[in-house]
């Protein structure tokens, strides 16, 4: 066995960021199993509702019947919405309680969802081959250093006319702190929030931005909405 001054060398690029993920690291996909495990936690997106402005990018036609790629899905309540609404759904999350979970409703209710517990990172499909992507609140669960694949391979898969909708931690939902204090504190903090110019500043660089507003607070129980996320909906430039 190699001792830590012979494995831990940065040769590449990439070691870097292997560096950096270890430092970072808290076993992601057992933290999410645990957090699933009791269905009955007052968490506000346990409830079977998808995200209020989601159902107005279907309401309004910008979202019309074809694939869709929902990151971060839990248990798959924004892909039970779609699947619904006439979409080919197809959702990721890496805990495998979620997705077991997300099954057997699926099951129990005849919602014709592909669930798969995956990360994006290594998740495989063609290149440009969703109509649609999602991302309901894993972009700011996302590493710094990893920022930049992950909005890469999201460009990979997104059809030259297709939407990238999404919501993420604005500072009043999010740990207000920098992304170097991620690395200074070697932690994300439950999720990192993202004031108004830094996360136009973020998505600016891959997609033009068609619509950029606080979430709307819904007191609709089959609509899920909080203040405390941004929502973006995007097109490759």
């Amino acid at each position: 066995m190699l001792s830590k001054i012979d494995s831990e060398i940065i040769r590449t690029e990439n070691d870097v960021f292997v560096m950096l993920d270890n430092l970072l690291d808290r076993r992601e996909s057992e933290w999410w199993d645990k957090f699933y495990s009791d269905k009955d936690k007052p968490i506000p997106f346990f409830k079977n509702a998808p995200d209020e402005n989601l159902v107005s990018y279907v309401k309004r036609g910008l979202f019309k019947q074809g694939k869709v790629l929902d990151i971060g899905c839990g248990y798959g309540r924004n892909s039970f919405y779609l699947a619904k609404e006439g979409f080919e759904a197809h959702g990721l999350d890496i805990s495998t309680t979620s997705i077991e979970w997300g099954k057997q409703i699926a099951k129990e209710q005849s919602i014709k969802v592909n669930l798969l517990c995956e990360s994006i990172f290594n998740f495989e499909a063609k290149a440009e081959s969703f109509d649609y992507i999602y991302d309901s609140g894993c972009l700011h669960h996302i590493k710094p250093h990893r920022r930049n694949l992950y909005l890469k391979t999201i460009l990979n898969y997104l059809k030259p006319e297709g939407y990238f909708g999404m919501t993420c931690f604005n500072l009043k939902g999010g740990a207000n702190i920098s992304d170097y204090d991620v690395y200074r504190e070697c932690s994300m903090h439950g999720g990192i929030g993202f004031s108004e110019y830094k996360i136009k500043s973020i998505l600016e660089t891959y997609f033009k931005i068609v619509e950029f507003r606080e979430m709307k607070e819904s007191i609709d129980d089959n609509i899920f909405g909080k203040s405390f996320l941004w929502t973006v909906l995007m097109k490759k430039k």
